[in-house]
């Protein structure tokens, strides 16, 4: 049995969000550079769920389309093809009074900071706080209290001449956050700070993210702030490679961990094993598998009850915790029998494709597997 401490109902709520708790939603993301035979696409496919309050560390080699996508989030390009929705708006053909309301909801850190060179450090915050509509008087406290806590408290009235790259690059945070945006896209906001000034930086995002439930997706290379990190997305290609919402796989790695078929595992292939996991939901009455059909699925029981029945007369109930779909993928055959929820199931899901792929990596799995299986004979 699985512990009760285990909180799987958030677990579930975490794999299938509701619409309006996502900032982000992507389906089928392409996007283009040039016309006719000079036409490269530089996206492909690209699907992307992000909730409010996330902090989300985009990585991935250059030229892999990290700031490219980040762009499209942030309006300052043209969506092409497939949907994208920021707060529930949808971007494809946007029309520009759209585009500018959600400009005002977003807060840009760029990669170059970008600041005027002919305003001081105060003024080019100013300035951000101004467009987007800001009270002046609390705009002033704000930025005071902003520019001080990143360090550059002597350095307000300072112009971007007299700053060093650092400080100008804080000074850029500070300008993008200025005003509690609901999204924050940062591109490398920490690559030109030191290990103090980005702990600083970051501490900032997470306060913003857990007490304004505002979203921070952040493009960048620097590993120090890897563990602020909700979800961790890779990006090779263009396409997104892996998608991985860290505490649900730290809570999946516990639930495995407790099942004897996973107890033996490196650490390494069960957090393997975890990332590949889907979640299906399963009604009572529902037939999860059927007698004689040919398998592609591997099934944990997260939550609720099944019965197995073999020519229809129930042989065996399982609970949370067990798992069945194996015998048909390791032995290359039909379904022996059919799996029917008892109550509201939750399972956790390999495909045929990932089951063989862990089963390779580990013969630890495929003998407990088979232990498994000899002795349910």
């Amino acid at each position: 049995m699985i512990s009760q401490n285990i909180d799987l109902n958030q677990l579930i709520a975490q794999w299938h969000p509701e619409p309006s708790e996502l900032s982000i939603s992507a389906d089928d993301v392409q996007h283009f550079y040039g016309l006719g035979e000079a036409r490269k696409q530089v996206l492909f496919d690209n699907d992307l769920q992000i909730r409010a309050g996330e902090i989300v560390i985009m990585t991935g080699p250059s030229g892999s389309g990290k700031t490219t996508l980040l762009t499209l989030i942030g309006t300052l390009r043209s969506l092409q093809q497939g949907s994208l929705k920021i707060f529930g708006r949808e971007l494809l053909h946007v029309d520009q009074p759209t585009v500018g309301a959600l400009r005002k909801e977003i807060g840009f850190i760029f990669q170059s900071h970008n600041l005027f060179e002919s305003l001081t450090s105060y003024q080019n915050v100013k300035m951000a706080a101004e467009l987007v509509g800001m009270d002046s008087s609390r705009s002033r406290t704000e930025i005071e209290r902003m520019l001080t806590r990143l360090g550059l408290g002597h350095r307000i009235h300072y112009k971007p001449k007299s700053l060093s790259g650092g400080q100008k690059q804080r000074v850029a945070i500070a300008r993008g956050i200025v005003h509690g945006p609901k999204l924050i896209l940062a591109d490398e906001p920490t690559a030109a700070l030191d290990a103090d000034s980005g702990r600083e930086v970051v501490t900032m995002f997470q306060e913003l993210a857990r007490e304004h439930r505002c979203t921070i997706l952040i493009v960048t290379h620097d590993n120090r702030i890897l563990d602020v990190a909700d979800r961790i997305i890779s990006m090779v290609d263009g396409r997104i490679r892996s998608n991985v919402l860290v505490q649900r796989t730290a809570i999946m790695c516990k639930i495995l961990q407790e099942i004897p078929l996973f107890q033996n595992l490196p650490p390494r292939v069960l957090s393997q094993v975890a990332d590949k996991m889907d979640l299906k939901r399963f009604a009572p009455g529902t037939d999860i598998i059927r007698q004689g059909e040919i398998g592609d699925e591997f099934f944990v029981i997260g939550k609720g009850s099944v019965d197995i029945l073999i020519d229809e007369k129930p042989t065996t109930v399982l609970q949370a915790g067990e798992f069945f779909g194996e015998v048909s993928l390791l032995k290359k055959q039909p379904r022996n029998a059919t799996v029917r929820a008892r109550d509201e199931v939750a399972c956790f899901v390999l495909t045929d494709e990932e089951f063989q792929e862990i089963v390779k990596a580990s013969t630890t799995f495929e003998e407990e597997l088979r232990r498994v299986l000899f002795e349910r004979q």
